[in-house]
């Protein structure tokens, strides 16, 4: 029987439900076109359009020549644990032991896996404010649980309600899952809003999976690390990251902090799946921690810079655009052109050749807006934005035209 035939058994059992179900990613759709077009101008990719800094690259190239390519611990390399650990308490000052509660992962992504899977039997709820990033959910039905969306809108600057949290917690719900600061919207958490997701928590007996990935990217005072405020060490679990700091995305390093209890449930896990994070990119983790400080701060205070032109330039033509707290994304409206989110991203690709994300994907409060990221050169976001403008004063001689004729 050919390769063919067996594709097309009829008594080929089916694949896993859940899997087959997920939606595809709605940022993909749009580079897949963006990839295909001449000209095209991203302000799609939530990635550093930085190299990562070169001692970081270079440790990682010596660890190479050097045969240090073998399994570390499941936990990761300790000195780099150490190194976290330090981090942590003097940015901080919350101390995690490197020896039983911090664990080096895959990426950020897979710190997320690790923590659905450690905290979730079938069925159990996760509350996830929305809009989100798209991999939130997915990771969660994954996991066997079932994610229920808690809606924010730009109106309040995206907070979180503890009020939309009253209503929707079940005896099911077992964690409440935050990005902060936020992808898409750029939104950061105020301390306050936090303290009441803490104390929702505690009144519930819930788990907290705070995606800190960004915190070096908080613009306008000082991020609040969730695990420091009270009663929430104990049942937080915290996840982050080098990509975005350190623009190390490709080496997929990131690590999860947490209680021991939880973290080595998270640990077996992972010594099942992925045994150890990549030895040379551990490597060049542990460079960064030590020797880039100065590359990560000079990376901050030039989005900075990118956020204030995308901003500005995206209120001058019209679109609404609040200053975002964090991240590298700006999540300005587009209800004023009167066309969906989707609508006004395919069109301003098409015919502009720009690339945005559609709102709509990431969830509830999305709609009606695009996320625009500044990880991008501020010359490029500048010819973007020249090039909306012309997409919305277009759009804008065509309604004026329309109405014209209808009058008629």
């Amino acid at each position: 029987m050919s390769v063919a035939d067996n594709a097309k058994d009829p008594d080929l059992k089916g694949l896993s439900k859940t899997a087959a179900q997920l939606p595809q990613s709605g940022i993909r759709k749009f580079f897949e076109i963006a990839s295909q077009m001449q000209n095209v101008i991203s302000l799609g990719v939530g990635e550093p359009d930085f190299a990562t800094p070169w001692t970081a690259r270079e440790a990682a190239i010596y660890s190479i020549e050097k045969g240090q390519t073998t399994y570390t611990s499941n936990l990761g390399l300790i000195e780099l644990r150490r190194e976290l650990a330090k981090l942590i308490r003097r940015r901080y000052a919350v101390e995690y032991n490197p020896d039983g509660e911090i664990l080096i992962t895959t990426g950020v992504a897979q710190g997320l896996d690790l923590a659905a899977r450690a905290l979730l039997d079938i069925g159990d709820e996760v509350l996830i404010p929305e809009p989100c990033f798209v991999s939130y959910k997915p990771c969660v039905s994954l996991a066997g649980g079932v994610p229920v969306a808690v809606e924010t809108n730009s109106s309040s600057n995206f907070q979180v309600a503890t009020r939309a949290l009253d209503d929707l917690v079940t005896p099911r719900t077992k964690a409440i899952l935050i990005g902060h600061p936020s992808n898409p919207t750029g939104a950061v958490f105020e301390k306050e809003t936090l303290m009441k997701i803490v104390d929702f928590a505690c009144r519930h007996g819930l788990y907290i999976i705070s995606d800190e990935i960004y915190d070096r990217l908080t613009y306008d005072g000082t991020h609040t690390m969730v695990a420091a405020l009270p009663r929430a060490f104990e049942r937080t679990i915290t996840l982050n990251g080098f990509s975005k700091t350190y623009a190390m995305t490709g080496w997929r390093i990131g690590y999860a902090c947490a209680p021991p209890e939880i973290l080595n449930t998270m640990m077996k896990i992972h010594s099942y799946t992925m045994l150890s994070a990549p030895t040379p990119g551990q490597k060049a983790a542990l460079d960064a921690v030590r020797r880039a400080e100065k590359d990560a701060l000079a990376m901050a205070q030039e989005y900075r810079r990118r956020r204030n032109i995308i901003v500005n330039g995206c209120n001058s033509i019209g679109l609404d655009c609040a200053l975002p707290g964090g991240s590298f994304y700006a999540f300005p409206s587009i209800r004023s052109s009167g066309l969906s989110s989707e609508q006004f991203a395919e069109r301003l690709l098409y015919e502009e050749q720009v690339a945005v994300v559609p709102g709509g994907v990431f969830g509830l409060g999305g709609e009606g807006h695009v996320r625009m990221s500044y990880a991008t050169d501020g010359e490029l976001i500048k010819k973007a934005l020249e090039r909306m403008k012309r997409f919305v004063d277009n759009l804008s001689s065509s309604d004026v035209g329309m109405t014209a004729k209808a009058a008629r």
